[in-house]
């Protein structure tokens, strides 16, 4: 039962991060299309948006979960890796390189601190 829970949560964290990143690329994608920005002028926006969606989906995961905040998180994020990751490698045939990996990392320790915020503001409700 308590594994179902664990599942459930990480499911609305990872729909959420999925919903955040397709959004914040589509707008980024429209501003780009219509404007002189290039793909290099938007790198930290599109960082900064995807360290916040990865936050927002830990704080979602650790909130419906409501305990084990850091772990609820942690494999939320570790859910969407996995996804990227299959994705580049069975459709591009490549793997994480050394920055990804590192990128990958501190999106992980913020949805450790999302789930960890998470559990925190709904128990003290």
């Amino acid at each position: 039962m308590e594994t179902r829970n664990m599942l459930t949560a990480m499911g609305y964290g990872l729909l959420s991060i999925v919903i955040i990143v397709f959004a914040v690329s589509f707008v980024l994608s429209l501003i780009l299309r219509f404007s002189s920005l290039t793909e290099d002028s938007v790198g930290m926006v599109v960082m900064a948006a995807t360290v916040l969606a990865f936050f927002m989906g830990g704080f979602i995961s650790g909130g419906k979960k409501g305990e084990k905040g850091w772990m609820v998180g942690g494999g939320t994020a570790l859910l969407y890796i996995l996804l990227v990751f299959l994705i580049q490698f069975l459709g591009y045939r490549m793997t994480f390189n050394a920055q990804q990996i590192m990128y990958h990392g501190g999106y992980l320790l913020s949805a450790i601190l999302g789930g960890i915020i998470g559990v925190n503001l709904r128990s003290s409700r």
